[in-house]
């Protein structure tokens, strides 16, 4: 696949043509201008070299196209008080299209990295609820993104399996439990054994005290507490692989690095944080203070690493989890896909952890926050009496009212058939919502939105997607021939192609700051450009060589929808 950026081929031949012209240090910002369908781009930034130049701004502007000269897939002119628009040619356009390669990987690129991704993260205590969604989706498509452009990645699923709460669990279990009786069939619905067990905790005084000793056994590895715990969280891990499977996330197994893998560790960052001199007791407990974290009255915050009864709290672990992602895996960035609420905490870990000299400077730590998912009363998405909704259930919602919409639309197709496509179109319908919001906002959860085939939505792109296979079902035998030449002449044609070479650029750009939306904007203004090419632009009955043209390109538009919606995790189909 063509690794083009337009925008920085572009702002490298302003930059160079800048140096060219006596200005040492470019401050030129290429961007798309207000009309980008005609392939249209903007140079800005010549006010300021002008006067860091002592030259009028258009003067310098003018210097700077003389020195363009030759650049014949350009077309330059100088606007306004010294902006330079740039169109892009159709000799451009048809020859990048001509040499589009479908099958090639894109470049390996220079600052190639080794990137830790900790997301999804759920607690094994109960099933995974629709809270889970936005870190799951968006932290698996930023290592879908990253593995594209070939940096290593690192899944991270740092699940809660360690804790208070499993005092209860495993103390819970073993009150029903009876002897020779397979423990699985107890936990066939997490969430109602959860709540039983926190229930008891509350009313039975008695079952409080045997939980809080289930927790002190499990933590000094009392071999039967310990085995009711590894079947317990085995079962656990298993309902979330299931909900992974459903969603199409790429997290296996093999990618859990759980709390409990760090629970030998933690008296050593303790003793590696006494020795460095950075802990202070505090009301018995063991704390860091750092002058950069201030409550109110500027009175210093605790970043508490041993409670005063000897436990650990969460920030101990993450550091471990910080120390190991440094110095074992020597990953050059560790993005945690972890929600707003928890700003604070990751701000002191990160502080604490390199103070201490548990990562290095050079090291890149980044915390990527994501708002809630809301329900039409702009309230957090819960069921009607409080509890959270499990994702599984929303999954198999989603399935249920995309089959409907299938059946309507096309009542000829198999049920089988329907029934796949269903939920390729109901699970990709989900997973489109959340990912073309941005990160950083709440949403409202709508289903008759995220299920429409009009608008920004996966079913609308998977939509776009089966047209073009259509006409490769009426033409087999060109779907692999090549094209001796592009030929674009009509204005729907010209914009489609300019949008396929833009794919690129929308990938750096969603890789800036891990924001989705961009993507999803990008894929679907190509399909809404082809849906007008489609309408507007003959492709079979045209003579051979537009026929070929308008194929090739056709068939490198699905190629970008297909790969564009895979680095979202969203399967596409052949037929709807």
């Amino acid at each position: 696949m063509n690794s083009l950026n337009i925008k920085q081929l572009l702002d490298d031949l302003i930059s160079q043509a800048m140096r060219h012209a006596g200005i040492d240090e470019p401050i030129a910002q290429i961007r798309q201008s207000q009309k980008p369908e005609f392939g249209h781009y903007q140079a800005n930034g010549m006010m300021a070299a002008a006067k860091k130049a002592g030259s009028a701004p258009r003067m310098l502007a003018q210097r700077v196209v003389d020195m363009l000269d030759g650049h014949s897939e350009f077309d330059f002119e100088i606007a306004g008080p010294g902006f330079i628009n740039i169109r892009l040619t159709a000799q451009f356009i048809e020859r990048n299209m001509t040499d589009f390669q479908l099958h090639e990987s894109p470049a390996t690129r220079a600052d190639t990295r080794t990137v830790v991704i900790d997301y999804s993260a759920p607690n094994l205590a109960k099933e995974m609820h629709i809270g889970h969604l936005r870190s799951t989706v968006i932290g698996d498509t930023a290592a879908r993104v990253l593995e594209f452009c070939n940096h290593r990645v690192v899944r991270a699923n740092h699940v809660g399996d360690w804790g208070a709460q499993f005092g209860s669990l495993l103390a819970y279990l073993d009150q029903i439990t009876v002897p020779g009786e397979e423990i699985s069939s107890k936990l066939v619905d997490l969430e109602k054994f959860y709540q039983s067990a926190s229930k008891l905790f509350r009313v039975d005084q008695n079952f409080a005290a045997k939980a809080r000793e289930y927790v002190v056994k499990l933590q000094r590895k009392d071999s039967r507490c310990h085995k009711l715990w590894e079947k317990f969280i085995a079962i656990s891990l298993d309902h979330c692989q299931t909900v992974y499977h459903k969603l199409n996330i790429s997290l296996t197994q093999a990618d859990v690095k759980a709390e409990s893998a760090y629970n030998d560790d933690l008296p050593v960052i303790v003793e590696q944080l006494q020795g460095r001199g950075l802990l202070t007791e505090s009301d018995g407990a063991q704390c860091v203070f750092l002058d950069e974290f201030k409550g109110q009255n500027e009175r210093p915050l605790p970043a508490i690493v041993r409670k005063s009864d000897g436990g650990y709290p969460y920030l101990a672990t993450d550091l471990a989890a910080a120390r190991y992602r440094s110095q074992i895996i020597n990953a050059d960035e560790v993005l945690y896909f972890v929600g707003a609420s928890q700003q604070l905490h990751l701000r002191q870990v990160f502080a604490v952890a390199s103070a201490a000299g548990f990562t290095k400077p050079q090291q890149i730590f980044r915390h990527l926050p994501f708002g809630l998912i809301l329900k039409a009363d702009g309230k957090p998405f819960k069921t009607r009496d409080g509890a959270d909704v499990k994702l599984i259930d929303v999954l198999d919602e989603a399935t249920r009212r995309a089959f409907t919409l299938i059946n309507e639309k096309n009542s000829s197709m198999p049920e089988q058939q329907q029934l796949a496509v269903a939920e390729v179109v109901g699970i990709g319908a989900i997973k489109y919502a959340e990912l073309s919001k941005n990160r950083t906002t709440d949403y409202i959860f709508d289903w008759d939105s995220m299920l429409s085939f009009e608008g920004n939505t996966a079913p609308y792109l998977q939509y776009a997607y089966t047209r073009i296979r259509s006409l490769f079902r009426k033409r087999p035998t060109q779907e692999n021939s090549p094209v001796n030449r592009m030929t674009l002449t009509e204005d729907q044609e010209i914009l489609l192609a300019i949008r396929v070479l833009q794919f690129t650029e929308a990938i750096d750009a969603y890789l800036e700051d891990y924001q989705a939306n961009i993507l999803c904007q990008y894929l679907y203004e190509l399909a809404s450009s082809f849906m007008k090419f489609y309408e507007h632009c003959p492709v079979l009955s045209e003579a051979q060589d537009i026929q070929d043209s308008r194929l090739h390109l056709a068939k490198v538009t699905a190629h970008i929808l297909q790969t564009g919606l895979s680095l979202l995790g969203i399967q596409t189909v052949e037929q709807m």
